[in-house]
Parts: structure tokens; sequence; C-alpha cells
């Protein structure tokens, strides 16, 4: 704010006596002739002089505001590398999903291994986040997201090559895939290298998260246009392009950091195999992961049987758009809320009561309901997905820096794991039950799974661990330097 630096206006001003007379100034011979005595100026009422000499004090200007919120994340020169890359590679990576999932009908007719082609992009995850873990935490960050960008970028262009068979083309596939946790938990711990460990690493963590979802609804649809005027081989092209814009914004867009811990001396297998056990062998930080994990598990049942259910009640194949993009559509708007309209704290105090909660919406489709009701379940499921921006803060502040980069990549991995488990257990309990009665009982089951979570996170809460729990923690900080 600008700050008032003038008198009060009551302030006395001592008058200039009209009948003044200067003093008589000598004159000496040969000198030039004093210059004339200027009278003091008359200052206008509650303004007090001014020492010669000095300058005027002038009132400050005003002082911009700092960006605050998604502002704020934009703000750092470094982000909107990061934010620039994630949006090309993530854009890439589901043109070329819808892309090779035609190529491969095209090449084989066959509709079982074109399904199994989306489903090789989700179960490399466990396998490449287990074993390469360590990858994040033993070379320096920037160098592991180019390698993996252009280690990707050749994958795809060895699929562009007309006499790739297509058990080449599948294993290219499940490659990219392993690449994909290293790269995510590399990137998510160096957002706390390039925004710090508090707010601004939470929000950036949200953006990269709506990016996410957008690509979902966006990508498809790209995708779908670029299959119009362009072959899958075409369509692939355009992903090669995308990994290698990835890898320049962030070589030249990010600083190049040390590792967070250096060559142990062991294999990469086993210092990454090392690092899982210490992630999960500490309470805290196990059960924070398990509530990353379990609540998505159970709700993508529903996404699972989307096709079925618009079958099961009679609405037109244009409806199942609309059930795909609900629960992204709510997951989006919801995010976007809690990380704009509320306080840090706020999102602290949110995140066990709409985890617990997140889940009931789902139990709707007990009552078979039709398509706007379904659409108003699937919205406010996917809204519920909102906890985990308070939930990012706890994990950052329970992981010991060392080993961050491990458990980054290990979230990751898990996350998409479990998801690809939850739509496999849902289709098969939808072989034995009604469509409906699966949705709405992967509510109920996720809601118990979750409170008992719950219960275990409130459990291990700092300050509510016992002292032993506590130093055996610290004890295993230590070693794992």
């Amino acid at each position: 704010m600008p700050n008032d630096r003038s008198a009060p206006a009551d302030t006395s001003r001592t008058p200039t006596a009209p009948d003044a007379v200067a003093p008589a100034v000598p004159v000496v011979p040969g000198a030039p002739a004093p210059d004339a005595v200027t009278p003091a100026p008359v200052l206008p009422p509650g303004v007090a002089a001014v020492p010669e000499g000095v300058a005027p004090a002038v009132p400050d200007a005003p002082t911009p505001a700092a960006p605050r919120g998604y502002r704020a994340v934009f703000a750092v020169a470094e982000f909107r590398a990061v934010f620039a890359a994630h949006l090309f590679s993530l854009l890439g990576v589901v043109v070329s999903e819808l892309a090779l999932t035609v190529l491969v009908y095209d090449l084989t007719g066959s509709p079982l291994l074109s399904a199994l082609t989306f489903a090789l992009g989700l179960l490399p995850y466990l396998i490449g986040g287990t074993l390469f873990a360590g990858v994040a935490d033993r070379y320096p960050a920037r160098r592991v997201l180019v390698v993996c960008d252009l280690l990707c970028a050749a994958c795809v262009a060895v699929m562009l090559v007309p006499a790739t068979p297509v058990a080449g083309l599948l294993a290219l596939r499940c490659l990219v895939a392993a690449i994909a946790p290293v790269f995510t938990g590399t990137r998510m711990a160096a957002l706390t290298d390039i925004l710090g460990e508090g707010d601004l690493y939470v929000l950036g963590r949200s953006l990269l998260r709506i990016v996410s979802q957008s690509a979902m609804l966006i990508g498809f649809g790209a995708g779908g246009v670029l299959l119009t005027v362009l072959s899958p081989r075409g369509a692939i092209t355009v992903t090669a392009v995308t990994f290698l814009a990835s890898a320049a914004l962030l070589r030249f867009g990010t600083r190049a950091r040390p590792a967070r811990s250096g060559d142990g001396g062991g294999t990469l297998l086993k210092e990454s195999l090392a690092g899982a056990r210490l992630i999960l062998g500490d309470r805290r930080v196990r059960a924070l992961m398990l509530l990353f994990w379990v609540p998505p598990m159970f709700v993508v049942a529903p996404e699972a049987l989307a096709a079925p259910y618009a079958d099961a009640i009679g609405v037109p194949s244009a409806a199942l758009g609309l059930l795909l993009c609900s629960m992204a559509v709510g997951h989006i708007g919801a995010e976007l809320f809690v990380g704009s309209a509320l306080s840090p704290r706020n999102r602290s105090r949110i995140v066990l009561p709409v985890a617990a909660l997140g889940l009931l919406p789902l139990v709707v489709y007990a009552v078979r309901p039709g398509l706007p009701l379904a659409v108003a379940a699937l919205a406010l499921a996917g809204a519920g997905a909102a906890y985990v921006i308070g939930l990012d803060q706890w994990f950052v502040d329970a992981v010991p820096e060392e080993l961050r980069g491990r458990a980054m990549t290990l979230l990751t991995a898990g996350l998409m794991t479990v998801q690809g488990l939850g739509m496999a257990l849902a289709g098969l309990a939808a072989e034995f039950f009604p469509v409906h009665q699966v949705v709405a009982g992967s509510g109920i089951l996720g809601t118990v799974c979750t409170l008992l979570l719950v219960a275990e996170v409130r459990a291990t809460a700092p300050g509510r661990m016992s002292d032993t729990e506590g130093r055996d923690r610290a004890d295993r900080h230590v070693t794992s330097g």
C-alpha cells in the first residue's frame, strides 16, 4: 500500500514575518556582486518545509500484488517448461495408444490383440516402477527425464518401420509403459526442487493431474480426428515428435541439479528393491500410499463397465461418451475449486472426510439409474478425487528426501497397476452379476476399505505414533542415506 508521508492536517507552520529584513552582506572590492536573496517559498497548509539538500519525500508507488494460487505456479519459468513438456508427451501417448490399437487390429483383425494393446499400457508399470525406481534418485533428474523421452521416441520410431511384426509392436508398447513410471516419478520428485515442498508443489501437482484428466477428454478426440486424415503409422509419427519436443523443453527449460543420492555401490536392481522395502516398511508412508491407491482401484468400475451399462439401460451409443467423461469432468472441476478457493490448511482438513465419502455416489447404481442420474453420480465420484491435493503435501512431508524419487516412482507404478487390476476385477464380477450391482458393490466395498485406511492414516499422524515407532522410523531414514 502507498505510505502517506505528508504531515497531519493540523500540523502548525511558523509564519514568515512580512517585515523581516535580510542582514546586510558586505561587498568585497573586485568580487562579484552577491546574488539577490530568494525569498522562501510559501508552503500550503499542512506541508512541512524540507531542509536544503534533502530530497522531498515521495509516497511509495503501489507494489503489484504477488501472484497467488495457480498463477504463482505458472510464474516459475522452470515449471512452465515442465508443464508444456507434460502436455506434449501426454497427448502423444494418448494418440499413440489409439493409433497403435487401430494398427494392430488392421494387421491382425483380432479384437483380443487390439484390446491387449491397451492393457499392455498398464501392466508393465509395476515392473518398471519396482525394478527401475532407483534411477530416479541415483542420477540427476534432468538427465533421467530427457533420456526417458528419447528412449520413448526411439521406441515409437521403430514402431513406424513397416517390417516391425505385431509381437514387436506389443513389446515396444511394453517398453514405453515400463519407462513411464520412472519418468513420472522423477518428474514428481523434481517438482519439489523447482517449486519447493510447500503449497506451490501441491498446486503444481494439481495442474499436472488436471492436464492428465483433460488429455483423456481431448487426446482421444484429437486422435480420432488424426486417424481420419492420417494412417495409423502417420498418427504414431506425431507421438515421436511430441516426445522429442518434451525432451527439448526439459533439457533447455530446466536447471541441472545433482542426484538425490549417489551410487551406493550396489546394482540398480538392488538399490530399487531396497528403496521399495524402506518405503513400504514405513507405517506412515505405507498408509498414505495406500490411500492414493485404494479409492482409484474401486472408482474405475463404472468406466470399465460403461459400455455394458449403456446397453443395459437402453441408451444410444452417443450416451457412452457422457458416461466415460463425466468422472473426468467432475475431477477437473473439483480440483480447480479446491486448489484455487481453499487454503493449504483447509485442503489438509478435507483429505480424510472426502476420501471416506468419495465412493458413496456409486451406490446410486444399486437402483439401476437412468442416464441423467448415472452421469451425476459419476461426476460426484470424480469430484471425490480432490482429496489427493492435500494428500500430496502429507506424502512429501513423510518421505525422506533421499528416497523421494523412488517413492514417487513406486507411487505412480502402484496407482496405474491397481487401476488396471480394478478394471479387470470389475469385468470379472460382471460375468456373474448384473453390471449395476457390480458398480454399486464397488462403491460399498471401496468405502469400507477406505474407512479402514482413514483410521490408519489418523493413527500414524505426526504426534500420534508411539515413541518406539518414531525412533524406528528415524533409524530407517538415517540408514537409507
